[in-house]
């Protein structure tokens, strides 16, 4: 008799997850209320103990995807369907025929009794559901699913000018939902806490005059986090045109998810905070618009970097995170850049620099506004797409974590 680890195990080959998954829509078409879970736990039970004999696999599939027992009768009838012309020997890759099914979502398994009671359908080995594309046939004649990405996931890489309006508005909603964890700073208030550094005199003494002054129960308190500020400076002149749109979308998703300060600028610099928060995004992005009266004109980016510090919003950058996103190219000489980088150094925790050329081939920063502001920036990331936008989201979230360039 052989041992129990040399027993012929039925199924070997076989991807477990396809064969649940067909099977699994073979009793749903038959009547058999089975979700998600049961073919989860389907696939869990063939891993932790595979079948060795066709009444152990009718038993692994009843236990996991029965629920009600007026679903028997229907698992019986499907189960019979799909086995009773099965060969006796364990199954392989090697017994499934090459040549395929003309519906292309089951593959016919030879037996001994001809075609089965349901149209000789055969085993469900692979499914082409209405979401995925089946490869070319391979050799062993196993059609395995092809994933493709979602509508949204392929246009990530697109440049942001082949995107219409629509498009464009549902990468900006992508976005408002990445911002989820924001970076955080400490303040000055304080609260109670049990792991706290600090002893909070007020509670313990309040607490010792019970004991007779004796400091027997010592209350701890730690600083209280509160978001860190972002501030965003958007160009919007002639040479960013085709960014801009999606800057503000980006600009949105900032002061809706992280209650950040935004500002566009191409010869003066504009606030666009208010107008950005409108709960429709179109509206918000054609006001915003309508506000920047000197859109895709000239630009002057070391100008308004110290106009917003010498403004009354200059206090909203100290200890926060600066984002300018810009192509670099400045009408202002770069001595004016060297010296409104430096403030904005001074006051600012972080200052990161998104440019749209950052990402091609070849590209350096070498135009004078660029290479003025490189120095004073701790994070140079390309902007051309909105995988761009995304990745510069996901270090926004770690950026309390990231070590200033500094001077």
């Amino acid at each position: 008799m052989p041992a129990a680890d040399d027993a012929p195990v039925l199924l070997r080959g076989a991807d477990r997850a396809a064969f649940a998954v067909a099977f699994v829509d073979r009793l749903r078409r038959a009547g058999l209320r089975a979700g998600i879970t049961e073919t989860d736990d389907l696939v869990r039970a063939l891993r932790a103990s595979p079948p060795t004999s066709r009444g152990t696999l009718y038993w692994t599939a009843r236990v996991t995807l029965v629920r009600r027992h007026g679903d028997l009768a229907v698992f019986d009838r499907v189960f019979a369907t799909v086995f009773d012309d099965t060969p006796p020997l364990p199954l392989s890759r090697s017994a499934i025929p090459p040549k395929r099914r003309d519906d292309g979502v089951h593959v016919t398994v030879p037996g001994t009794g001809g075609e089965s009671a349901d149209g000789g359908e055969g085993l469900p080995w692979a499914t082409m559901p209405a979401a995925v594309a089946a490869e070319e046939p391979s050799d062993d004649g196993l059609g395995l699913p092809e994933l493709r990405p979602s509508a949204l996931a392929a246009l990530a890489e697109t440049p942001f000018e082949e995107l219409d309006q629509r498009q464009t508005e549902a990468w900006g909603a992508a976005l408002r939902e990445a911002l989820t964890r924001w970076p955080q700073r400490r303040s000055r208030r304080h609260r109670a806490a049990p792991n706290g550094r600090r002893v909070a005199l007020r509670p313990t003494i309040a607490r010792a005059r019970r004991t007779g002054w004796e400091a027997v129960t010592v209350v701890r308190e730690r600083p209280v986090p509160r978001p860190r500020r972002v501030v965003m400076l958007c160009d919007v002149s002639e040479s960013m045109r085709a960014q801009a749109t999606a800057y503000l979308q980006m600009m949105r998703a900032f002061t809706t998810a992280a209650d950040a300060e935004v500002f566009a600028f191409a010869t003066r610099l504009t606030r666009l905070t208010v107008p950005l928060r409108h709960t429709s995004p179109r509206e918000a992005v054609e006001q915003a618009g309508a506000a920047v009266d000197d859109r895709f004109g000239g630009t002057r980016i070391a100008a308004n970097i110290s106009a917003l510090l010498d403004s009354h919003h200059g206090n909203t950058v100290r200890g926060g995170i600066v984002i300018i996103a810009s192509d670099g190219w400045d009408s202002d000489p770069p001595e004016a850049m060297t010296a409104a980088m430096a403030r904005l150094r001074r006051r600012a925790y972080q200052i990161m620099w998104l440019n749209p050329r950052a990402g091609t081939a070849g590209w350096a920063p070498e135009v004078g506004g660029m290479a003025a502001a490189l120095p004073f920036c701790d994070q140079l990331l390309p902007a051309a797409t909105f995988a761009d936008l995304t990745a510069a989201a996901e270090l926004l979230r770690q950026a309390a974590t990231i070590r200033r360039a500094g001077t």
